[in-house]
C-alpha cells in the first residue's frame, strides 16, 4: 500500500557498485576494530593508574584539544591537495602513535602524562585525516547510495565497538597492555593498504589560492549560512557535549556493580548491540528523506535513553537503556554525515567536514571530560541524569527555531548530489546554540 512504512535491512548496494567504496570499507572496519580495542586499554590503563574519574575524563579532554586544534587544518588540506595523500600520511602517523603506545606499556610505564600525550598524538594524525577520509564515499558513490554507504561505515563502527571490548578483555588478560595495542598497530598497517589502493582524488573545482589565503573560515562560512548544516552540526553538538557518558561507566561500575571488569566491557557493549541493530535496519531510515527530522527525533532519544541509564539500579535495565541510546546514536550519526555531505559543494567539502569532525569527535571527548567533572563533584547518577535531560531540552530547542533543518530532504536517485551556492540570503534563519 502506497505511504505505509516498510522495514528493510541494511542496504548493501555500496559495496557491489564500488570496488574502491568497498576496499575502503573493509581498511575502515578493521582499523575501528583496533582504535576500540586500544581505546579499552587505555581507559583501563589510566584508571589503573590513577583510580579517579577526572583521570578518565582527561582521556577526553588528550583527544578533543587535538581535534581542535587539528581539525580545522586537515579540512584546509583536504580542500587543497590530492585527499588520499593526506589519509595515507596521517595514517602513518597514526600507526606510529600505536607503535609508542605498545613501547611505553612494555616498558610499564606508570606516568599517566606519557600514556596520554601519545593518545593526543594518534588522535592529532586522526584529525588531520579525517576531514579527507569523510569526503570518500560522496566521490566513490552515486548520490542516492551516500546515506546507504555511510550506514554500512557506521554498522561496521558498531560491529567493532560490541567486538572490540570483549576483544580487549581478552587480549589484556592473556596478554597485557602490549598486545592491545599491538594489535592497533597491525590494524592500522591494513587500513593504510587499503587506502593505497584507492584512486587518486583532488577536490573538484577548489579555488586553491583561496582556500589557502583563507583556511578555516570557507567551511565556517558555509555552515553558519546554512540553517539544514548550522542545525545539524548544532544538534550533534548539544547531545554530544552534554550527554556523553563513556568516562562515567567505570565509576557507575564501581559503584553499583563491584568494579568487574565483565560489566564494563557489557556497558560499551550494550551500547554497541544496539547501534548495530539499528544499523542492520538502516535500510529503512537511509531511503527516508526527511534526514533532518530524522536526526532531530533520534538526538532526543539519546539524551532520555542515557538520563534512564542514571536512573537504572540493575544490570539489565541500564543495559536496554545503553542499547537504545546505542540505536539512536547511529540513526543521528548516518543521517548527520549524509545530509552535510549532500549539502555541500566538493571545493568545500574537506573544510565542512573538518568542522564536523571536530563537533563529532570533539563534542564527545569534551563531553565526556565534563561528565567527568561534574560525577567527581556530585556523583555520577546525577552527571547521566543532568546531562541526558540537558541535551533532549537543547535539541528540543533547536527543533523549534530551525524550519529548514525539519524540512530538509535529501536529494532523489536522479538528483545530483552538490549544495546551492551560499548566499547571505542563507542566513536569514535563526538557530538556537548549546
Amino acid at each position: 500500500m502506497k505511504g505505509r512504512l516498510r522495514v528493510r535491512f541494511l542496504d548493501t548496494r555500496p559495496l557491489r557498485s564500488s570496488r574502491s567504496f568497498r576496499d575502503l570499507w573493509i581498511g575502515t572496519s578493521i582499523s575501528q576494530l583496533g582504535s576500540q580495542i586500544a581505546n579499552v586499554a587505555v581507559l583501563a590503563q589510566v584508571w589503573d593508574l590513577t583510580g579517579s574519574p577526572v583521570g578518565t575524563g582527561a582521556i577526553g579532554l588528550a583527544t578533543g584539544l587535538p581535534i581542535v586544534l587539528f581539525g580545522l587544518l586537515g579540512g584546509t588540506l583536504a580542500d587543497t591537495v590530492d585527499r588520499r595523500a593526506v589519509v595515507r600520511a596521517t595514517t602513518a602517523g597514526q600507526l606510529l602513535a600505536a607503535a609508542g603506545l605498545c613501547a611505553q606499556a612494555l616498558a610499564d610505564n606508570r606516568n599517566v602524562l606519557l600514556l596520554l600525550a601519545l593518545v593526543a598524538m594518534g588522535t592529532s594524525c586522526s584529525a588531520l585525516g579525517a576531514p579527507a577520509r569523510r569526503t570518500f564515499p560522496v566521490r566513490l558513490l552515486p548520490g542516492d547510495q551516500v546515506a546507504a554507504g555511510l550506514a554500512l561505515t557506521n554498522v561496521s563502527f558498531q560491529a567493532a565497538m560490541l567486538a572490540g571490548p570483549a576483544m580487549a578483555g581478552l587480549i589484556i588478560a592473556r596478554w597485557d597492555f602490549p598486545a592491545a595495542y599491538a594489535t592497533q598497530a597491525v590494524a592500522m598497517a591494513v587500513s593504510m593498504l587499503a587506502v593505497i589502493r584507492l584512486p587518486a582524488m583532488r577536490p573538484e573545482g577548489a579555488d586553491v589560492a583561496g582556500a589557502r589565503r583563507r583556511p578555516e573560515r570557507g567551511g565556517w562560512r558555509i555552515v553558519l549560512r546554512r540553517p539544514t548544516l548550522r542545525g545539524s552540526l548544532a544538534t550533534d553538538l548539544c547531545a554530544t557535549l552534554l550527554a556523553m557518558p563513556v568516562a562515567l561507566f567505570p565509576l557507575v561500575n564501581e559503584i553499583r556493580f563491584e568494579g568487574d571488569p565483565q560489566t564494563l566491557g557489557l556497558f560499551l557493549s550494550a551500547v554497541a548491540v544496539g547501534g548495530i541493530t539499528a544499523g542492520l535496519l538502516s535500510g529503512t531510515v537511509t531511503r527516508w528523506r526527511r534526514a533532518g527530522l530524522v536526526q532531530l527525533s533520534a538526538a532526543v532519544v539519546w539524551g532520555l535513553a542515557l538520563a534512564c541509564f542514571g536512573l537504572a539500579g540493575p544490570l539489565w535495565p541500564a543495559l536496554l537503556c545503553l542499547a537504545v541510546a546505542g540505536a539512536a546514536d547511529t540513526v543521528s550519526v548516518v543521517t548527520r554525515s549524509a545530509l552535510v555531505q549532500l549539502e555541500t559543494p566538493d571545493a568545500y567539502r574537506g573544510r565542512v567536514s573538518s568542522v564536523e569532525h571536530v563537533i563529532g569527535v570533539a563534542g564527545p571527548e569534551l563531553g565526556n571530560f565534563r561528565g567527568g567533572l561534574l560525577a567527581s563533584a556530585t556523583s555520577a547518577p546525577f552527571a547521566l541524569v543532568f546531562g541526558g535531560l540537558s541535551a533532549a531540552l537543547a535539541i528540543a530547542a533547536v527543533a523549534a527555531t530551525n524550519g529548514p533543518l525539519r524540512a530538509y530532504r535529501t536529494p532523489s536517485a536522479s538528483a545530483k548530489p552538490t549544495a546551492p551556492e551560499v548566499t547571505d540570503a542563507a542566513a536569514a534563519s535563526g538557530q538556537a546554540a548549546c
